[in-house]
């Protein structure tokens, strides 16, 4: 738990807190559904797909956790998977998209799919 002087020195933004979980938000949402296309046009079925999804996603989350939180001075942090201080927690940030992404990639997959075994 962050103590007063924490919070003093480093002031958390919830304005920017919630526009960096929508930016999050949105990219698991496009890329659920480009992942849904090349599970589609490959062909995968069952437990694959599902397994193909997953590992893209968690991907696309450590892409983006290395591109634009981990930049930031190491000396300051306490943790070098703490997410903290631009999300609402570490769980919202390692979790959230894969759930969210969820119905998109599974309406993006069976289309994809069936139009190409059609």
């Amino acid at each position: 738990m962050p103590s007063e002087r924490d919070y003093q020195l480093h002031p958390i933004v919830q304005d920017s807190v919630i526009h960096n979980s929508k930016a999050l938000s949105n990219l698991h949402s496009l890329a659920a559904s480009l992942f849904g296309v090349s599970a589609g046009i490959l062909g995968l079925e069952s437990y694959s797909g599902f397994l193909f999804y997953l590992a893209l996603s968690t991907i696309t989350t450590l892409l983006f956790y290395a591109l634009q939180v981990a930049p930031e001075s190491l000396a300051e942090r306490r943790s070098i998977f703490d997410t903290g201080r631009y999300f609402h927690g570490a769980m919202d940030f390692w979790t959230s998209g894969i759930l969210g992404g969820l119905s998109g990639f599974i309406l993006t997959w069976t289309l994809f799919y069936g139009l190409v075994r059609a």
